[in-house]
């Protein structure tokens, strides 16, 4: 691995830098603790970056990205997460639907959904999670009948993250009853405005808007709402989960909070306890494993090879960091730690109540930290299974 950057990959950083610099706002570094809260400026934010071209700085040139290498959409990630640049559901529509799209649409649907992407136009959730059906994602329940040319969609997708605020959903629905339950699933395009689309808002334990449920009542949809072909829906969203679980995560964020909790000690009357500078620099030290973890992941896709347990364990090891930090900074903080956003008392944004809580579902969400520890001993140390 080398471990210095080139050119080219400095001065994307320095232009990052600088214009988050100028866009982002003390309010606006503070606004993804609760960004979900308050659709209209996620919008405007993805707007001024669909202005730059960098909605989508992996994708193809021909499709409106930039043609990012892994080293470098980790370099543009970085500076993003670094600054607290609000997300907006841009994983949802940039990292699997329109990849998706590409891989298995038509032209026609490529031409419809593309650009209004990497425009900001439309935003998109996901729509594979039912109340029945998560790990073992197979087993979904919701329908999808043939009707002359339309499909008649029934059924119910939870915990759907941003539906709140989505005009377009990536679902799966089951479209052969008769078939093993594998081959029975077509992966379908469906605009949330259509007759028999409902919603319900759902509150994380945070309090916060993330996700819902929706629920579908006799939802007549076209047949361009069909990606690829029909019960071949399981193997299109493989890609999509693929390409989810090698989204390569950054220390950016907990290199940032951890900059800030120096920042109080030593703005501090009081000198900190020895006990907490000393966490405090091992707290440091992680972050900058989770940074060489980040870069070894990215250094195997930029040359060619598919990261396992790599990936694992920077997904393990990061998810994990995000809660030590989160408890660390909760405790230091004593009282004023317990306060949520809004409170006139708080301190440093009142971030640490708040991540205490959201950072529960990342040792859950893409895989808990029990599979990751299997893929790891498994493939990594060629363990036996138990």
């Amino acid at each position: 691995m080398d471990f210095r950057l080139t050119p080219a990959q400095i001065a994307l950083r320095d232009e990052v830098r600088a214009w988050l610099r100028g866009v982002m706002t003390p309010e606006m570094e503070a606004f993804p603790y609760s960004e979900e809260e308050d659709p209209p400026r996620l919008k405007a934010f993805n707007k001024l970056l669909a202005a730059k071209g960098w909605i989508a700085p992996a994708w193809p040139r021909e499709y409106g990205g930039m043609a990012l290498g892994p080293v470098d959409q980790l370099v543009f990630g970085d500076e993003m997460a670094y600054w607290r640049a609000p997300n907006g559901a841009r994983g949802p529509a940039v990292g699997y639907a329109g990849p998706t799209i590409q891989m298995y649409g038509t032209e026609e649907q490529k031409a419809r959904h593309l650009p209004g992407i990497t425009n900001w136009d439309v935003v998109w959730c996901q729509g594979f999670s039912e109340p029945g059906s998560g790990s073992d994602l197979a087993s979904l329940q919701t329908t999808a009948v043939r009707d002359g040319d339309d499909w008649i969609l029934n059924g119910t997708k939870i915990w759907t993250s941003s539906g709140h605020y989505a005009d377009w959903m990536y679902l799966l629905a089951r479209t052969d009853p008769e078939a093993p339950k594998h081959r029975g699933i077509s992966y379908f395009l469906l605009d949330l405005s259509s007759p028999g689309v409902s919603f319900h808002q759902l509150r994380n334990m945070a309090g916060r808007a993330g996700f819902g449920q929706f629920f579908f009542d006799s939802v007549r949809m076209p047949a361009d709402a069909l990606l690829g072909e029909v019960n071949r829906g399981w193997y299109h969203a493989t890609t999509t989960l693929d390409l989810e679980r090698s989204n390569i995560a950054n220390a950016g964020g907990a290199r940032r909070t951890i900059g800030d909790l120096c920042a109080h000690l030593k703005e501090s009357p009081r000198p900190a306890p020895a006990a907490a500078r000393y966490r405090l620099a091992e707290l440091h030290l992680e972050t900058a494993v989770a940074a060489m973890l980040s870069y070894r992941v990215a250094s195997i896709l930029e040359a060619g090879g598919v990261p396992n347990q790599e990936a694992s364990l920077l997904k393990l090891f990061l998810s994990e960091l995000d809660q030590r930090i989160a408890a660390f900074g909760l405790n230091l903080l004593g009282l004023h730690g317990a306060l949520m956003p809004g409170s006139p008392m708080a301190k440093l944004q009142a971030q640490f109540a708040l991540t205490y809580l959201t950072t529960v579902p990342r040792t859950i969400a893409g895989g808990t930290s029990e599979i990751q520890r299997n893929i790891i001993a498994t493939r990594g140390l060629g363990l036996p299974r138990a």
